[in-house]
């Protein structure tokens, strides 16, 4: 049984001229690779042939058919026949004649179990009884064809055909296509491309989309999972806590002699402040050797590239402490997977997800210990003197308080009265004596310490407030001893709280501050280096691949652009060298088409594309179909008579034919294009439609880019990995496009699609679909089903109603649509409906057997020589190659 992934495509042949062309295996094979390899398909391995073919052939191209029921593959090869016109009048040389349509002829050939006949004698393509149309009007055949190259309809019909006798049947059909016009369908195209690939912005413009807590498990622990390193990263025992633990505790003594110089004995001895200066000294040359070990690790932990395990020894050696990897930089590729898909998933372009990507890869990416270098000269000697200078370049502030005791102590110690008012000047000279002391014990060199004026000049002026008051009050003598009591005991908290501000303000300026934020600082960077080599190869692979992945995404965006650029016109009158060109089922036009749109001027107006389907009843658009057909159609069965490039498999292309012209194959009556079994109905396009086209590009890229995540997974994500992966994904987009156009817009592309249903008819193509939820249903009227038989063929058909076989079908996306209308409407379902993968077509088609007796199966003679005449001269086999035959009930 073959699979669905198995029958992508049905390779269509045209047997009614050119069967000369295929008279070897090479030539069946090279015309089969040249239309699967413009479609971007490989070789099949479960073949499946559509032959176009009359029912004299059959006999007259026996060697083709030999050909094509040998093709090698893996699997079955499959042929549907399907035969158009009049069978032969009578047996070569029999006795008795049957008129035409009495006896259809094969070869044995076709009698296998993976070959079948579909007989359609005539069209019907006919409006009126006043059109005169060909059985095997071009236009109508191409249709038919359209709808039997689709796979799941192929493989249904042949299917059915083994069920009837002699695997033969005439065929009904009642079609309802819906597609939009070639230009809304281009320009959805289009702009879903553009929306696809998006616009380069600048790394400010991105939002966080995925914060750091929602990224996959393997990206999340590389990311984050260092900032929780670097608590212990020296060792107990080694050389950079030993040096660390050395300058800590010099700057302790430090503090301790500090604390001591802000008493009162420092202000009146000068041991202390010495015993500070030789602590700062020796905290200075400790620092300064830890400052050399910093160095030294930076310098040894990684070059211009990232940390290796080398430099992590190295960083061992000198007492520091590399946390080990817990392998986080496993299911790297997975990761990265995820987090495209997850990006992708929520509408991202393909330009801001590789934003993303790259973004990633900056904050996950190792930094060598030589980045960090610069980052030394912060903490140097220099830049503790300047930063000891920055503290002591202004003398401290007094607060407010000190001022306040500063003035209250001048004003009680200055309430005398004469000649005892001379009491008054001890707080104000307390004070200056203070300062005068305090700015010596500090002095640096020459210049002594700055001690702040405010208190001394508090002082004065509350003295001489005080003697102000007691010469106006005149108070007594004990008052004014009292008085200055409690001005002295002021005074000496004045005094004391002055001096600490000022032995800190000059411990600081000695660089006590500045050297504990050195220590702290280097610290910190050797913290940070320890903290750059945790997983720093893990995280440098994951840098890597995460930029490799955004180059591939910026490549597809590319391609995307490339896609989405129109096609420059054609020069006039300009025809292809190659002449299967036009041959290429997958880039054919759709039926929809209309002369307007192709020619490539002289049409009508772009917007007026219903105009092609359009009733005319001009007079003189009748000609005369007999002079027709006795004309230039006797050069070439399907032929082009304007010189134009001919349609898909016979079947006249609409540029050829100027729009309007008189000559074109439908033209021919009052009707349009389409045959009478066939509606179509044209959407303008629906609000999803521009969405749902670059959902499914999304996908196609995803489907591009599965072999490359195995690549980053096997850690073999390089340059061949990445041009491989660019030329699958150009390739894919390009197939998506021929999908579209072979199968509409409604049919979602072969590749994996999210869990989201498609959209209804109504979102993309602004259509119903309850017109094919009616014509699907099982009371539609079965007399709408129109027969392609010729009224001569009709009396060769089966008479019982039973033997028929019915085949009703959809797109597989709209199943859910049309059966909720049946539900509505309380019919039951169509047993056995089949959901295509074609989203172009619905309807109906009827297998009429044919009466026994009917089918004469024949043998070759003799063996055709086909494969030993491989170098023959095509034009050697313009004649059939075999001339003798006879019926299977015949003898020997």
């Amino acid at each position: 049984m073959t699979t669905p992934e198995d029958t992508t495509a049905v390779v269509r042949l045209d047997l009614r001229a050119g069967a000369a062309a295929l008279a070897t295996p090479q030539a069946v094979r090279d015309r089969v690779a040249e239309q699967l390899g413009q479609a971007g398909l490989p070789e099949p391995d479960y073949p499946l042939f559509l032959v176009t073919d009359t029912p004299a052939g059959l006999t007259d191209h026996q060697l083709q058919y030999e050909l094509l029921s040998g093709y090698r593959a893996v699997g079955e090869t499959r042929i549907l026949v399907l035969l158009v016109g009049s069978s032969p009048g009578s047996y070569a040389g029999g006795e008795e004649a049957y008129l035409p349509d009495r006896l259809l002829v094969r070869p044995t050939t076709l009698r296998a179990a993976t070959t079948g006949l579909v007989w359609a004698g005539d069209l019907r393509s006919a409006r009126t009884a006043l059109d005169r149309v060909e059985p095997d009007d071009p236009a109508a055949l191409a249709v038919l064809v359209d709808l039997l190259s689709v796979p799941d309809v192929f493989v249904r019909v042949l299917e059915g055909l083994r069920k009837l006798p002699d695997s033969v049947a005439t065929p009904g059909v009642r079609l309802l296509e819906q597609d939009l016009p070639t230009e809304v369908r281009d320009r959805a195209w289009r702009d879903a491309l553009t929306r696809f690939a998006g616009e380069d912005s600048g790394a400010g413009d991105l939002v966080d989309i995925v914060p750091d807590s929602q990224l996959p498990e393997p990206l999340r622990a590389l990311v984050t999972g260092r900032d929780g390193r670097g608590h212990g990263h020296r060792r107990p025992d080694g050389r950079a806590n030993l040096a660390h633990r050395t300058c800590a505790e010099s700057l302790g003594r430090a503090d301790e002699d500090l604390v001591a110089l802000r008493s009162f004995p420092g202000l009146l001895h000068p041991a202390r402040r010495d015993a500070l200066e030789a602590d700062l000294h020796q905290a200075r040359e400790d620092l300064g050797g830890f400052r050399a070990l910093v160095e030294r690790a930076l310098q040894g932990g990684g070059g211009a590239a990232a940390p290796t395990a080398e430099a992590a020894a190295r960083l061992g050696a000198l007492g520091l402490r590399v946390p080990a990897a817990d392998s986080a930089g496993e299911r790297v590729g997975e990761g990265l997977r995820e987090l495209a898909g997850t990006l992708l998933g929520r509408g991202l372009a393909l330009r801001s997800v590789a934003q993303h990507f790259t973004e990633l890869a900056g904050r996950v990416e190792p930094v060598p210990g030589t980045a960090l270098l610069h980052r030394l000269a912060d903490h140097s000697e220099e830049s503790v003197t300047r930063g000891s200078a920055t503290e002591y370049a202004a003398p401290p502030r007094t607060p407010g308080a000190v001022l306040l005791m500063a003035g209250a102590a001048g004003l009680l110690g200055g309430l005398w009265q004469w000649p005892a008012v001379l009491a008054a000047l001890v707080v104000p000279v307390l004070f200056v004596v203070v300062a005068l002391l305090g700015a010596n014990r500090l002095r640096t060199g020459r210049r002594a310490a700055r001690w702040p004026m405010g208190p001394r000049l508090a002082a004065v002026a509350g003295a001489v407030a005080g003697a102000a008051v007691a010469y106006a009050a005149d108070p007594p003598l004990w008052l004014g001893g009292t008085g200055l009591l409690v001005g002295l005991g002021l005074t000496a908290e004045a005094v004391r709280r002055l001096w600490r501000d000022a032995a800190d303000s000059w411990a600081a300026g000695r660089g006590t501050t500045a050297l504990r934020t050195a220590l702290d600082g280097l610290d910190t960077l050797l913290a940070e280096l320890v903290r750059e080599h945790w997983a720093a190869e893990e995280r440098l692979y994951c840098a890597d691949a995460a930029r490799s992945v955004a180059g591939m995404l910026r490549a597809t965006a590319a391609a995307a652009d490339a896609q989405a650029a129109p096609e420059p016109p054609a020069p006039a009158g300009a025809g292809g060298t190659d002449p299967y060109e036009d041959d290429d089922w997958l880039s054919a036009p759709s039926a929809l088409e209309t002369p307007e749109s192709d020619a490539g001027d002289g049409g009508a107006d772009d917007g007026d594309w219903a105009a092609a389907y359009a009733w005319d009843n001009t007079p003189d658009r009748h000609g005369d179909p007999e002079a027709d057909r006795a004309g230039d159609r006797e050069s070439s069965p399907y032929g082009d008579r304007h010189g134009g490039d001919p349609g898909p498999y016979g079947t006249p292309s609409p540029a050829a034919y100027p729009a309007g012209s008189d000559d074109a194959p439908w033209a021919s009556g009052e009707g349009d294009r389409a045959p009478r079994w066939l509606e179509r109905e044209i959407g303008e396009g629906g609000p999803e439609l521009v969405a749902t086209l670059a959902g499914d590009l999304r996908n196609t890229a995803m489907a591009a880019m599965a072999p490359y995540w195995g690549a980053v997974e096997r850690g073999q994500a390089g340059a061949l990995a990445l041009a491989r992966t660019e030329e699958r994904v150009r390739e894919l987009l390009s197939a998506a496009r021929h999908h579209l156009w072979r199968y509409g817009v409604l049919a979602p592309p072969p590749y994996p699609a999210d869990h989201r249903a498609r959209t209804t008819a109504a979102g993309l193509l602004g259509t119903d679909s309850l017109r094919v939820a009616e014509l699907m249903g099982r009371e539609t009227d079965r007399g709408a089903v129109v027969q392609l038989s010729s009224p001569e063929q009709g009396a060769l058909l089966s008479r019982d109603p039973e033997a028929a076989l019915w085949i009703r079908f959809a797109p597989a996306t709209l199943q859910g649509e049309i059966e909720a209308a049946w539900r509505k409407s309380g019919s039951p379902p169509a047993e056995e409906a089949l959901w295509t993968s074609s989203g172009r077509y619905a309807g109906l088609i009827r297998l009429t057997p044919l009466r026994m007796g009917v089918v004469d199966t024949v043998l070759p003679r003799q063996s055709t020589g086909g494969s030993a005449r491989t170098d023959a001269d095509p034009a050697d086999h313009a004649e059939p190659s075999v001339h003798a035959e006879f019926r299977e009930d015949d003898r020997w």
